[in-house]
């Protein structure tokens, strides 16, 4: 699947939506956005957004993820690469939130788990929603991964990835999708970097040895 004029359906209307959303559009792809019930042309129902695109992105918040993918419709996400952001972050005790993610399981995981037939993509999870979609608002080369079972997907989220402004070498691919464990566990990190920092404008870089 080439990324040149995607049907994309984009499953939330936070922050981390709207950021996905607009940078789409921008970039002259056809996007639904899906939530819980249809507000105007645009944003419309998960299940609808969802029958739209021919990529999927799940935007929503990690802790409704798989309920907001249910009323998608398994039908509507099957065969189709889900480009998964969400961490499932529970804030019930304030800040920092708990991190749901574990070593022997992440929420990138669960929602395959729950939608077999869904070819889901982790990525863009470990950096702020600015960043995501405009990489080069940051000085210098800093890294985005990704981790998915199915290489198709991963090629075109990759594609769509370039479109935004990621470079190739900025681009780390950790495998197969329990690669996603690390993404979202970075997060306890992530979380207190932003606290010391006071702005989450920041993400991390890669330095290899000259002769690896």
């Amino acid at each position: 699947m080439s990324s040149s004029r995607l049907r994309v359906g984009v499953l939330g209307t936070g922050a981390v939506g709207q950021a996905l959303t607009g940078r789409l559009v921008e970039l002259g792809h056809d996007v639904l956005v899906g939530s819980r019930t249809a507000t105007s042309d645009v944003v419309r129902t998960f299940a609808e957004a969802a029958a739209h695109g021919q990529l999927l992105v799940n935007a929503t918040g990690g802790l409704v993820s798989i309920d907001a993918l249910t009323a998608a419709g398994a039908d509507n996400l099957a065969g189709k690469p889900l480009i998964e952001v969400s961490n499932a972050l529970d804030h019930s005790a304030g800040f920092p939130p708990k991190v749901l993610a574990t070593d022997s399981q992440s929420q990138a995981e669960r929602i395959q788990a729950a939608f077999p037939a869904a070819k889901v993509v982790k990525t863009l999870n470990t950096m702020t929603s600015a960043v995501m979609v405009r990489p080069r608002l940051l000085a210098g080369p800093h890294v985005n991964f990704l981790a998915g079972d199915d290489e198709g997907a991963k090629a075109t989220v990759r594609e769509l990835l370039l479109e935004f402004g990621w470079q190739p070498e900025e681009l780390v691919d950790l495998g197969d999708l329990s690669g996603s464990r690390g993404m979202e566990l970075y997060l306890p990190l992530w979380l207190r970097t932003y606290q010391a920092l006071g702005s989450p404008m920041f993400n991390i870089g890669v330095v290899r040895a000259a002769d690896a």
